[in-house]
């Protein structure tokens, strides 16, 4: 595996708390080698929030699964890159796992499936402090009680003996959020957060993380493939195609001038409430099958810019030439410089 070597950032100078380099994880199936992940790179300083951002089946999870060791095993492994997190190499054996729950927490996607069913919640909160800090079952209990009213869990006294399929579905997680801080880490990755829920406890749940992340001072990573979920509270987007980055920069720079194809087809696809009421534009075809992926470009099929040069040779990750050092693409025509013409 590659050693770590993590350079301070040139816009700051100051070593980024997590860093990832030229990442791969791949799965064994019965068709053949999938790569879910495939040279993705991205930073995340401290106190920052970078939204990973792509369809289903992008790579967004299988990255956040392999920063904190938890590749599903024997099919899926970790086969090239590094990771560093505040100069530890998440990588090596048994590092991912001594620093989860402690510095690196994670609020998974699905509440439900992620909270046992059989335990009450206070009780499933109340053993991270019992697991790691040695507390009794009455300290747990206090240490968990209030977890619950700092995430704004209604009559938090009168719950702490209900079960997980007695909340709603914010209300779990919320819970989960709870759990993930219970240690105060220093990163939290949250994978799909809000997925299933209204638009009115996305919010809720959103406007909690931000809050609570500002009390912390912790980093953010935050997984989705909604755009819309992330517009007021990324600093930075990291956007996957076909386990590839394909667009990174600063939030409002690659919002408002995206370089990338298929970040400017998100975009066209994403209703805008208080604009001009016009058609959305989907993208169309469907992410490649990773067992077949086409030459060149990935995303070449579905581009109605791909030219020979597209199907035929993969574009890297560079700077854009007229844009701030930190927004990147990886297309050979991306839009706004000067070679591209539209």
């Amino acid at each position: 595996m590659a050693q770590n070597v993590v350079e301070p950032d040139v816009t700051t100078g100051v070593r980024p708390l997590l860093s990832v380099r030229e990442l791969r994880v791949e799965f064994a199936t019965s068709g053949g080698v999938v790569t879910a992940v495939d040279g993705a790179s991205f930073d995340v300083a401290a106190g920052e929030t970078v939204a990973l951002l792509g369809e289903s089946g992008s790579g967004k999870s299988v990255t956040a699964q392999a920063l904190l060791g938890i590749v599903p095993k024997p099919a899926g492994r970790v086969t090239g890159g590094s990771v560093s997190y505040d100069g530890r190499d998440l990588l090596a054996a048994g590092t991912a796992k001594s620093l989860r729950g402690r510095e690196i927490a994670m609020v998974f996607q699905d509440p439900l499936s992620s909270l046992n069913p059989v335990f009450r919640v206070g009780t499933q909160i109340g053993e991270m402090f019992r697991r790691h800090r040695g507390a009794s079952r009455k300290q747990a209990r206090a240490e968990a009680l209030e977890l619950m009213k700092r995430v704004g869990i209604p009559a938090a006294s009168k719950r702490l003996d209900d079960y997980p399929h007695q909340f709603s579905g914010g209300m779990r997680q919320r819970v989960m959020i709870a759990m993930a801080l219970a240690l105060s880490p220093k990163l939290l990755i949250a994978d799909e957060p809000t997925t299933a829920l209204d638009v009115t406890v996305q919010a809720q749940i959103m406007d909690l993380l931000t809050r609570l992340q500002a009390e912390e001072g912790m980093s953010l990573v935050l997984i989705t493939h909604d755009l819309g979920v992330v517009a007021d509270v990324a600093d930075r987007v990291v956007l996957m195609y076909a386990g590839r980055v394909v667009e990174t920069g600063p939030l409002r720079e690659v919002y408002e001038h995206s370089a990338h194809p298929y970040t400017s087809g998100l975009m066209a696809s994403v209703p805008v409430l208080d604009g001009p009421r016009d058609r959305l534009t989907p993208i169309q075809g469907a992410p490649p099958d990773l067992l077949a992926l086409p030459a060149g470009c990935s995303f070449n099929p579905r581009c109605q810019y791909a030219d020979s040069l597209c199907t035929t040779t993969q574009p890297n990750l560079t700077q854009l030439p007229t844009r701030p050092s930190t927004h990147q693409a990886a297309c050979h025509h991306p839009k706004g410089a000067p070679t591209h013409a539209r």
